[in-house]
């Protein structure tokens, strides 16, 4: 265990411009910072697969009318099973959000987007949310890095980052097969494969102790959602702080 405090909080990449959830983890983990000292850890969830994930709300600057924001992706199996750190960034897309972001966010805003390079996802998030300084003094691990994967502990639950039909999609190990889920009862299974433990990323269920056995947090901050469904008893020796509440909680945070 550390001999200072390790202040975690996770989440998936969650919008273009952060949810307002996510900048309240920041806000909890800076305030609890300067209480307890220590440094700050982003747990970037960014094997997550769910492109619902990375959609998020603007209001028009003067008409208040809200529209929701996403990327648009290169296919329906990409959109559907490729991991977040995988699903491409097409460059028409972003030309074209550029043209749209000035009627929702400051300038200054709409030029950091159109700076971006990014070519997958989860890395355009990233450097969103560092060019809108909230990653200041805080150090990111991801949970696509081959080198966590390595080295955090064997679970028995777990997704697997496959080649499939051109792309690489996670798809998840039941009753001893990788299977996509389609919806509902429905599941497409994949020809048996053979993998590494750099392949695998946790479920839900198994996250809390896959992240803790690489970062040995001390303090962890859980949102609202992760309330009701973290395992506590699997990492006792972690002191659970809720983040701060916040209004709109899952709109974009796009404030100076």
């Amino acid at each position: 265990m550390s001999e200072s405090p390790v202040i975690c909080f996770g989440q998936q990449p969650c919008g273009i411009f952060p949810r307002r959830f996510l900048y309240a983890k920041f806000v909890t983990a800076r305030k609890l910072q300067a209480e307890i000292g220590g440094e700050i850890v982003f747990f970037y969830h960014d094997s997550d697969h769910d492109c619902r994930e990375t959609q998020t709300t603007v209001h028009h600057r003067k008409t208040g009318e809200a529209a929701t924001l996403n990327f648009n992706f290169a296919n329906k199996l990409q959109r559907k099973f490729s991991p977040l750190y995988l699903k491409r960034v097409l460059p028409e897309w972003q030309t074209g959000m550029t043209r749209q972001l000035g009627a929702y966010v400051d300038p200054c805003w709409v030029d950091a987007f159109k700076k971006i390079t990014a070519t997958n996802v989860a890395d355009f998030c990233l450097e969103m949310y560092r060019a809108m300084g909230l990653l200041e003094g805080i150090r990111v691990v991801r949970s696509s890095d081959a080198a966590v994967r390595t080295a955090a502990c064997d679970v028995s639950d777990y997704f697997v980052d496959v080649p499939h039909q051109g792309e690489v999609v996670r798809a998840r190990l039941l009753d001893g097969a990788l299977k996509l889920h389609e919806g509902g009862d429905s599941y497409t299974t994949l020809p048996p494969c053979d993998y590494t433990k750099a392949q695998l990323s946790p479920t839900r269920d198994s996250r809390l102790r896959w992240m803790q056995s690489v970062l040995n947090c001390t303090h962890y901050i859980a949102g609202a959602g992760e309330q009701a469904y973290l395992n506590q008893a699997d990492a006792p020796e972690i002191t659970f702080v809720n983040r701060d509440p916040i209004d709109r909680s899952d709109e974009a945070y796009t404030d100076r």
